[in-house]
């Protein structure tokens, strides 16, 4: 569950080291424990509020929720989404990014685009996990803990897209805002990667 080190390309990478590299500052090849501490600061509010809403109705009612959304960010957002980031090239058999740092890698690497079903099954996921407490909320009345379960979430998503999706290699990610010139770059370093997005091939 390390963080690759940082002085060595990673394995999708031509360049012999890291000095120098014309990525660097604009996209995140390597990931360090501050980033992981970051993306687990913002997201965890929206979490708890929602999940003491949810308790509110019941133990069982909060069980449920734990278990969706362990599968969908564990499993599912691993297969559909996560196993086509160039980090999951590499030959630790676990994730060393700051959303899924720890996850297993189940499945085998699949660089290049998401398809269209991969796309359906991510949103779909996204909007159990977030739409679960919503409703809880939503139907028994909790006007303050809804209120503040939605500005929680805004308030994350608005924070992810700006400092993490926006420098995240994989691009493949339908929130990735990493801009053209940073990805074009990337791909000049990462021609087995780039080749992919030249030719993909959906899964």
């Amino acid at each position: 569950m390390s963080f690759l080190d940082p002085s060595e390309p990673i394995i999708t990478c031509v360049a012999s080291d890291c000095t120098g590299c014309p990525v660097k500052g604009s996209v995140h090849c390597h990931f360090r424990p501050k980033e992981l501490i970051h993306f687990l600061l913002i997201s965890f509010p929206g979490f708890l509020v929602g999940g003491a809403g949810i308790l509110t109705f019941g133990i069982w009612s909060l069980a449920i929720w734990i278990s969706i959304i362990i599968g969908f960010f564990g499993f599912l957002e691993i297969r559909v989404m996560c196993s086509h980031c160039p980090h999951y090239a590499e030959n630790e058999k676990t994730l060393g990014c700051w959303a899924n740092h720890g996850s297993p890698k189940l499945w085998k690497y699949r660089p290049g685009p998401m398809s269209i079903f991969e796309n359906l099954l991510f949103f779909g996921g996204l909007s159990v996990v977030w739409g679960y407490p919503f409703l809880f909320l939503w139907i028994g009345e909790r006007w303050f803990l809804l209120t503040l379960y939605l500005v929680t979430n805004a308030a994350f998503f608005m924070t992810l897209k700006l400092f993490l999706c926006s420098q995240c290699i994989n691009f493949a990610c339908p929130l990735n805002s990493a801009d053209d010139a940073a990805r074009d770059m990337f791909f000049r370093l990462n021609p087995s990667a780039a080749e992919h997005w030249d030719n993909p091939t959906q899964s």
